[in-house]
């Protein structure tokens, strides 16, 4: 699950991105990258992006209310001798 939430932070991140440049500068950088806004794999990227953020939506109710970003670390002490 974490793999999932760290996936999906970096595809929201990539999406908000684009949102900032097409709002500030007119400049869709992933139909850029795909040739054009309809074209296959910006549907594809489109997609991966919204299923990212209805994962991160969702996650947190799955696990009560935790967005996991790191495997469960058992934690050393250590002693001064």
């Amino acid at each position: 699950m974490v793999f999932f939430n760290i996936v999906s932070y970096i595809l929201v991140l990539t999406g908000a991105i684009n949102w900032g440049l097409f709002g500030i500068f007119d400049f869709n950088l992933v139909s850029e990258i795909f040739m054009g806004p309809r074209s296959v794999g910006s549907i594809i990227v489109y997609s991966l992006i919204s299923l990212a953020a209805i994962w991160l939506i969702i996650s947190p109710m799955i696990t009560n209310g935790m967005l996991k970003l790191q495997g469960n670390r058992k934690a050393e002490t250590v002693r001064n001798s």
